[in-house]
């Protein structure tokens, strides 16, 4: 049977029983390992063969019993029997092993003597590094190591045992790479991995050294071996433990601290009981494994993640000490009342009573260690028994500090009343709490000095001596991770600065303006007497309650406000980082223009490897050689070095600039004309000079002309010198004359006296020329009537019917005006005929002069015709071109990069030299490739996607019309027919499909290729290939035989074969399709789009999750890798990998680049999202970038190297604009503070690239455990810093990147984020970070991740806040008091106004206008931030704001993180307001109404601040002011509402179920989180309670009765519900007379009532209107408490009356809310305006939106 052949299984979910597809043997990923004898490009380097040679060395090892042993299995195959592994996996693992020896050995400097050998050195690296962790993780455990090498025998002892330590290393090497390939979801547990390969290499030892097994006295063999064992014996247990935990988790609704996730499983590994339970092999009985019952399991390891709002003080406990301690202090002095704190530090008392810190510091200790033991007690088991001993001791500990200050504190105050002042013995007992104070804070003062010396630090916690353990037990528990992270001093020196400066900036801002002005009117507040409430004041008359409600909002200001100061900080530090990196120094191609020519020595200097010398090492000389080098290129400083056409180095930069121009071609940015004015043609037609680009040669020629002109009568050398001052005046001057010689030499015919004629006339030119005697010889000012004619000539040649006899007289003029009057002496006819330059005999002569010379080439001639375009465009252009590219992302694009080059870049190894690479990315079922029918179906304005998209890209879509014609389309309804393709994958191109991420990620491969070649090529190669390839590079518009066609234009047509070989060796690209297989069964077009886009990139590869079922009931589950094969023209299976179980455990996206991860290759991964794009003339800087990993930033070189990204998708909408002009300065300037100098960068998501062994062996490149890491990319940046990586960042490189572009879309994303947020507060990453980082850095950590998200909350509530303080002075009659006493008035006045400081949230704008300005210009910057501003930016991100604090605190409170998928596609649909009110009711509408509640009671009807939180949103969709819409709208809600579907009914339909999912977070929220919700809830009793004493009918009176007899309208209210209700339910039907009846009883009762109370009491009829302020609120607050209790009303009769009543308030909010939008609608010319608002971007570059919104179709 073929070693490749399996038993037939059933594929996909069908129930056909047909086997798999059999692959052949010779199917093979990237190099045929199995045949070294291939025809492979990649098997020309030594290196290859070297590593395959040294697995083959299986020589003396015993072989497997019960196997037949094929004399051609190497190591890896070895391995494989002899422990069980898959033979895919052994495949799959043999050749990433082989690829990356090779490939580390290629790097070796210098290389080693036999290339055919496998280096030791390379395997003892990459040994230390892939086994780094192990190595670690033995010593935390004290463990010895299972790796058994000598080094001692190596190089003093004879070949064979230094051969036999190799493949020693080599096993140890291939068996934890077996192990890690096949370990499936448990990669996400690194010291599982580690448990496994320890026992594993311990039994491999055994074999090596022949042990005899002591049970059975025979050679001893592994405990399990035979087809998949590893798998069924080791990974399936712990794997069905893992997914029993998840299945517990009730998908992640259950509580965190009820299951273990995979951070649990891994903790086990953590401590040395896992050896003593688990034992080897694994014991199916231990208690860690499922099969164990719940309740006897081990529970939690290392963390308890419990929901709490306290978890953000837990964290970063430090920080609010700071703050709290400093608030306390700041009160003291400044109570003292005199103007500067240390004027009030002078008194006695003063700093008697700032002793107080300590016993409120004690006090915080408590509630510290009360938190811990609250959150962590589960922790605490019979094994962990000094953890809860631990946890007492601490809080007993803490509780004793604090009761000793106060009791030494009372001492003192107590000696100095006896004593009537300050004694001496007063004095003493300062001293003595001073004393406790200095034991009190020796831990901080140790800490303090280990800060200054980090390196100490760092030494002492790596050590794992157990007498340090004893020593820093009482501090923290010891983990695994989270040790020795303090960084270098001065990167300490950096960040502590910039800390020092915020704090003392905020400090200085509270103390000054907000502490002390506060105090006056508290101390006013507090004097005031007998003020006259106008309620029951419950509290004593010591107006306390209003004094709390005064400082509430400013201290809740005064928690959050060093969010500001970091935002203006940290703009300005990023800023002047930017300035240093040179950023935005060429920010136009104008500016481009006036470097170009350095530009071309920089991409010289950068893009291309230096010639290595002997001693590779960057010397300190050598590093300064490069710095000076690089200042002169950028500033132009020194002797320009003129680039002359014949010059290697001009050539090589022509090939890769043509080749970017051409990129952009092939991506329609820019046009056939605009690709020939930017190209740089290659050398022909005998020119001398380098041909630049026609872009920067225009107008340059004809002011030449006019400088010979005006100086006709200067020497040459003073004209020569003026014309040269511009280095491309010089060029022009030279090119135009070279080429006119070669045409008009090449259109007369060889043998004739013309012929004869021309060449001579050149030839004396270039002698006067050379002599210097041109301007004293011939008439300069004749020139511009030579020029005028040589233009005829040119016109008529580019014509395609060209005319002899015109070309004739043409030619006699240029003779006439040449020969005959340019020379200042005029010549008789025999002179001419003497110098050569007339016909030789009159006689003979059988016409006129030229009239039988001329040839014309070919007129389908490409070539000739586009040397013609050039010259024309030389001899004729006299604008300066300044809108070439006209595409504005053409022009970004192309000034990008030309200014990266200038920038501080590392120099690039040559290609085989290079680190390997894989790119990876995770796909679910998104788009692929745009359908036909999706781009053309219109919506209900009759607009279609693609008629958008030609609107918003018009000059795009032009260009690629323009593509197609010269490809061969006839019409444009070939577009519909034969290039339907080519339109849906121009549709797919612009929009955020997966085709985009490939082409743009297979721009790597077509960069290495070229580089490769360009590396490789000799000096002939590169002078001659051009003048076969290039002159028809870029081929014309005509194919023929002297044409080169467009598929093989590029550098392309120069390469020589092995370029392919170099470049698939260092670069891979695998796309994790989880759901192929799926899709290949159901025949969903999407497998057909994966399989097209295998076909175009051959360097692609697809994993995906195949299910196959075997048998009846059971499925089996593989990892398989999929490419298209050339050869066979077909798609073929590569590797086929069992897996435990189903891939999904966790969280979908980290589980999907898990599985697909093995598949990766090389040392480096960089993780790109299905939303990305990437540009070829960026990818030619990757090997610059992956040289980072060498260079050290700080103590350590980087294990992440962040890249920036470019928002591509801003020009869509409005919204579109404000979210990438938010997110760009995100990811620039932002992300550059963090990375330098915070040393807190972590990682955000996508073109970030990781230093892949490491990350393989710690866990991957992201955290998968259900909900917790819902953020699962920023988990792999915590796992980095704790495990002692370091991430930088680099802006010389940039990726593509897409956002969401609608506002649901939008407000989807950031609520996904926002919730990853308030998940990520409760995760022991953030605690750990919080607690093992110095302090400054922990600050870094807050205030740019969980902390940013807390204070936005802070800022709205603070909002709150501050209106319920000034509702609550204004019904409780304090502020009337106040204001009447008028010493109290003015302090009171200012104080009431303390919302200026809520506007200093401008400044969290900051940002995004210093980085703009920094790339952009600062006049542009403000340009773009005024239009924001008309354009209600600031609506939109108050909006934003409100989404995140919204589900950051829902989340925290009661949990219900989710994924949310937001889609991403074009907004060119109208959401309807029932959709719209499903999203927004709860985070926008209710607060929004809430808070114009309280302005309308609070006398100042401010419905201004309404409008920004609620109808924001129905203002920017497209048609929002549709008065049409708004009316079907209005129906379609209220059918929404009113429907009565069942159970089962979607909540896009039904109300009711949209009700019961939006109150989901209750049903899972823990009792803590129901209380709170109900606390938070009776702040709406206040408005009744507030307002029935200020109705007539309470007549003044202030009793308590009041408010109990108010209770009587809801009752009344509520009944009359009931009974109108009960009266429906009855009689509506059948006896509808009884209904009416009952109705008309009501109505007359009610009447009767009022009518009662109109003529017997003080009520008046405005009462009642007042009265609905205070009862609306009252039943909402009832219906938001019956939410939290319904587990106990929902049986009872009660539910029914409680989903009724909130029916009628979501029907009353969605009216408040749509009255002012009906309004607007109704009202002309809105919503032309609405439309400007929101397309304006668009607009700007020539949409039509008013056609498009009319539906007016233009052909």
């Amino acid at each position: 049977m073929n070693s490749r052949q399996r038993p037939p299984l059933m594929r996909g979910r069908s129930l056909s029983y047909a086997p798999p597809v059999l692959r052949d043997a010779d199917v093979y990923n990237i190099i045929p390992i199995h045949n070294l004898l291939t025809d492979h490009p990649s098997l020309r380097f030594p290196e290859i063969r070297a590593a395959a040679a040294a697995l083959r060395a299986t020589g003396d090892l015993r072989k497997p019993p019960f196997v037949q042993w094929n004399p051609n299995n190497d190591l890896m195959d070895w391995l494989g029997l002899l422990f069980g592994f898959q033979e895919d996996n052994v495949s799959n693992q043999r050749e990433h092993l082989v690829l990356h020896l090779a490939n580390s050995q290629m790097q070796l400097q210098p290389p080693p003597n036999i290339p055919d050998a496998l280096a030791p050195q390379v395997l003892r690296r990459f040994r230390r590094k892939l086994l780094h962790n192990y190595s670690t993780w033995c010593s935390y455990l004290s463990k010895k190591s299972q790796i058994s090498l000598s080094y001692r025998r190596i190089g003093t002892s004879t070949g064979n045992a230094e051969s036999a330590e190799l493949r020693r290393e080599l096993l140890y090497v291939s068996l934890y790479l077996l192990v890690w390939g096949e370990s499936a979801n448990l990669r996400f547990a690194p010291e599982c991995v580690c448990y496994i390969f320890h026992h594993m290499a311990g039994e491999l030892n055994r074999v090596l050294d022949n042990d005899i097994d002591h049970e059975t006295g025979r050679p001893f063999f592994p405990s399990f071996s035979g087809d998949c064992a590893f798998l069924k014996c080791v990974v399936m247990p712990i794997y069905k433990t893992i997914k029993a935990e998840v299945d517990s988790s009730r998908n992640g609704k259950a509580p965190h601290s009820a299951w273990r996730n995979y951070d649990d499983i891994n903790e086990y590994f953590w401590s040395r009981r896992c050896f003593r339970t688990l034992k080897w092999p694994l014991e199916p009985s231990c208690n860690f494994f499922a099969t164990t019952p719940k309740e006897k399991r081990v529970g939690k390891t290392g963390f308890v993640e419990q929901r709490s709002f306290w978890n953000v003080f837990r964290s970063f406990d430090k920080l609010w000490v700071l703050l709290i301690l400093f608030l306390q202090a700041s009160i003291i002095v400044a109570w003292e009342g005199r103007e500067y704190p240390w004027q009030a530090l002078e008194s006695r008392d003063a700093q008697v009573k700032l002793l107080t810190v300590f016993i409120t510091w004690g006090g915080l200790r408590v509630w510290q260690s009360s938190l811990d033991a609250g959150t962590q007690y589960s922790l605490v088991t019979r094994e962990t028994m000094w953890l809860g001993v631990r946890m007492v001791l601490k809080f007993v500990v803490a509780m004793t500090w604090t009761v000793m200050f106060a009791v030494f504190y009372a001492r003192i105050w107590s000696q100095n009343n006896a004593d009537g002042g300050w004694s001496d013995e007063a004095n003493r007992r300062i001293i003595t709490f001073l004393e406790a104070v200095l034991v009190f804070v020796f831990p901080e003062l140790l800490a303090l000095a280990l800060f200054v010396v980090p390196w100490i630090r760092n030494v002492i916690e790596e050590l794992d001596w157990p007498v340090l353990y004893l020593l820093t037990w009482w501090f923290h528990t010891r983990i695994y991770v989270g040790r020795g992270l303090r960084e270098g001093l001065v990167n300490n020196f950096k960040y502590t600065m910039f800390w020092v400066v915020v704090l003392l900036s905020k400090f200085a801002f509270s103390y000054f303006l907000q502490i002390k002005p506060l105090l006056a009117p508290t101390k006013a507040l507090l004097e005031l007497k007998n003020a006259h409430y106008r309620w029951h004041e419950i509290l004593s008359s010591s107006n306390k309650a209003a004094v709390v409600l005064l400082w509430a909002p400013v201290m809740l200001i005064y928690f959050m406000d060093l969010q500001i100061w970091y935002s203006i900080f940290s703009s300005l530090v990023g800023a002047t980082i930017g300035l240093f990196s040179h950023l935005g120094e060429i920010r136009n191609i104008e500016q481009l223009r006036l470097r170009f020519q350095f530009f071309a020595s920089a991409m010289q200097f950068s893009l291309m490897p230096e010639v290595q010398l002997l001693n590779p090492k960057m010397t300190l000389v050598k590093k300064l050689r490069d710095a000076i080098h690089r200042l002169r290129l950028r500033y132009g400083l020194g002797q320009y070095k003129k680039i002359e056409s014949s010059q290697v180095e001009t050539t090589r930069f022509a090939l890769i600039w043509n080749e970017i121009i051409l990129t952009f071609r092939e991506e329609d940015l820019i046009s056939d004309r605009e690709h020939e004015l930017l190209e740089l043609p290659p050398n022909c037609w005998n020119i001398r000079v380098i041909r630049w680009p026609c872009i920067l040669l225009c107008n340059e020629l004809l002011l030449a002309l006019s400088q010979a002109e005006e100086l006709a009568d200067e020497p040459d050398q003073s004209l020569w010198l003026k014309i040269c001052k511009n280095e491309y005046g010089r060029c022009a001057v030279i090119e135009a004359y070279d080429s006119i010689k070669y045409l008009l030499l090449m259109i007369i015919k060889v043998d004739t006296n013309e012929y004869t004629i021309v060449r001579t006339f050149f030839k004396e030119i270039d002698y006067y020329i050379q002599s210097g005697k041109l301007t004293e010889t011939y008439k300069m000012v004749l020139l511009p009537k030579i020029h005028a004619k040589l233009i005829a000539l040119i016109k008529l040649l580019m014509r395609p019917n060209r005319d002899l006899s015109e070309a004739v007289n043409i030619l006699q003029a240029l003779y006439e005006l040449s020969v005959r009057e340019f020379p200042k002496i005029k010549h008789s006819i025999e002179e001419l005929r003497e110098k050569g330059l007339a016909a030789p005999h009159p006689a003979s002569d059988s016409g006129l002069l030229f009239e039988n010379a001329i040839e014309f080439p070919d007129s389908d001639d490409a070539i000739f015709c586009r040397q013609l375009r050039r010259l024309d465009t030389i001899l004729t252009s006299k604008d300066s071109m300044h809108n070439v590219p006209r595409n504005i992302e053409a022009r970004s694009r192309i000034s990008f990069f030309s200014n990266s080059l200038f920038m501080n870049i590392p120099r690039a190894p040559e290609v085989e030299k290079m680190m390997a690479f894989s790119v990876l990315t995770p796909y679910y079922d998104e788009d692929v490739i745009f359908g036909l029918m999706n781009l053309r179906s219109e919506n209900e304005d009759g607009i279609s996607t693609l008629f958008y998209l030609q609107k918003i890209y018009e000059d795009e879509w032009e260009n690629f019309l323009e593509r197609m014609r010269r490809d061969g389309m006839a019409d444009d309804n070939d577009l519909l027919g034969k290039k339907a393709r080519e339109l849906r994958l121009w549709a797919s191109y612009r929009g955020q499909t997966l085709s985009r991420t490939v082409r743009g990620m297979m721009y790597y491969y077509r960069a290495l290729k070229m580089l490769s070649f360009l590396d490789t090529a000799s000096e002939m190669d590169i002078r001659e290939g051009p003048a076969v390839g290039l002159n028809g590079l870029h081929s014309g518009r005509l194919p023929t035989t002297r044409n080169l066609s467009r598929a093989t234009s590029g550098i392309n047509i120069l390469f020589k074969g092995h370029e392919y070989g170099s470049a698939l060796m260092k670069f891979t690209y695998v796309v994790a399709c989880q759901v192929y297989g799926q899709h290949k069964a159901r025949g969903d077009p999407r497998a057909e789009d994966i399989l097209y886009l295998m076909k175009k990139n051959e360097a692609l590869r697809v994993a995906y999750v195949d299910e196959v079922h075997v048998g009846r009931d059971e499925v089996a589950y593989y990892s398989v890798l999929v490419k298209y094969d050339q050869q066979r023209q077909q798609e073929v299976e590569i590797y086929r990998i069992r897996l435990p179980g189903p891939l999904k455990l966790g969280e979908g996206k980290p589980e999907n680049q898990n599985h697909a991860i093995i598949f990766t290759r090389g040392d480096a991964v960089q993780t790109i999202d299905m939303n990305q794009d990437n540009y070829f003339e960026e990818a030619l800087k990757m090997r610059n970038l992956l040289e980072e990993f060498n260079n050290f930033y700080g103590i350590r070189k980087p294990t992440i190297l962040g890249v920036r990204e470019k928002i591509f998708t801003g020009s869509v909408s409005s919204l579109a604009w404000f979210m990438s002009a938010q997110e760009t300065s995100f990811v620039t300037l932002a992300q550059r503070v963090l990375a330098n100098p915070l040393k807190v960068r972590m990682h955000y998501g996508h073109p970030d690239v990781f230093d892949r062994f490491w990350f393989l062996s710690r866990g991957g490149i992201s955290k998968a455990s259900k909900v917790i890491n819902i953020s699962e990319d920023i988990f792999a940046g915590f796992n980095c810093t704790l495990r002692g990586g370091n991430v930088t960042h680099h802006e010389y490189i940039q990726v593509g990147k897409g956002r969401d572009v609608g506002l649901n879309q939008i407000s989807m994303f950031e609520a996904k984020v926002a919730s990853g947020n308030g998940e990520q507060v409760l995760s022991r990453d953030m605690y750990r970070l919080g607690h093992r980082l110095d302090f400054f850095r922990m600050l870094s950590v807050f205030y740019t991740t969980i902390g940013y998200y807390f204070n936005t909350m802070v800022v709205v509530l603070t909002v709150y806040t501050f209106l319920w303080g000034r509702l609550y002075l204004a019904l409780s009659g304090v502020e009337d008091a106040a204001a009447d006493n008028t010493s109290n008035n003015k302090a009171l006045g200012a104080i009431l106004n303390q919302q200026f400081i809520v506007q200093l949230g401008l400044f969290t704008a900051l940002p995004m206008i210093v980085e703009n300005s920094l790339e952009h210009g600062f006049l542009p910057a403000v340009w773009d931030y005024l239009t924001m501003q008309l354009q209600l930016a600031s609506f939109f991100y108050t909006f934003s704001m409100g989404t995140r604090s919204h589900f950051f605190g829902r989340t925290i409170l009661h949990g219900g993180a989710k994924y949310r998928a937001t889609g991403r596609g074009f907004v060119v649909q109208h959401k309807s307001f029932a959709e719209n009110y499903r999203l927004y009711a709860r985070s926008h509408f209710v607060k929004a109404i809430e808070l114009g509640v309280i302005l309308i009671v609070h006398d100042n009807i401010k419905l201004v601040s309404r409008s920004v939180m609620d109808h924001g949103t129905l203002c920017v969709q497209p048609s929002g002011l549709d008065w049409l819409k708004t009316v079907y709208d209005f129906d379609d809600f209220m059918s929404w509402l009113w429907y009565s579907g069942g159970i089962f009914t979607p909540a896009e339909q039904s109300w009711e179920t949209w009700w019961y999912e939006e109150q989901d977070h209750l049903r899972t929220t823990g009792l803590w989180g129901k209380l709170l919700e109900i606390i938070l809830d009776l702040r709406f009793f206040f408005f009744q309670y507030g307002i029935v004493y200020r109705l007539h009918i309470a007549n003044g009176s202030t009793s308590i009765v009041v408010y109990l007899l108010s209770w009587i309208y809801m009752i009344v209210a509520v009944g009359i519900h009931l009974i109108i209700s009960y009266a429906r339910d009855k009689y509506a039907a059948k006896q509808h007379v009884y209904y009416r009846l009952v109705q008309l009883v009501v109505i007359l009762v009610t009447v009767l009532v009022v009518v009662i109370l109109l003529e017997f009491t003080p009520f008046e009829f405005l009462d009642f209107v007042t009265s609905l302020m205070a009862f609306i609120p009252t039943g909402w607050g009832i219906l938001l408490i019956a939410q939290v209790l319904r587990p106990f009303l929902q049986t009872t009769v009660v539910w029914d009356t409680v989903v009724a009543l909130a029916r009628l308030y979501d029907l009353m909010f969605g009216v408040i809310v749509m009255a002012p939008v009906a309004f607007l609608s109704w009202l002309p010319e809105f919503q032309s305006m609405q439309t400007r608002i929101l397309f304006n971007e668009a607009f700007s570059r020539g949409l039509q939106i008013s056609l498009l919104l009319a539906g007016k179709k233009s052909n």
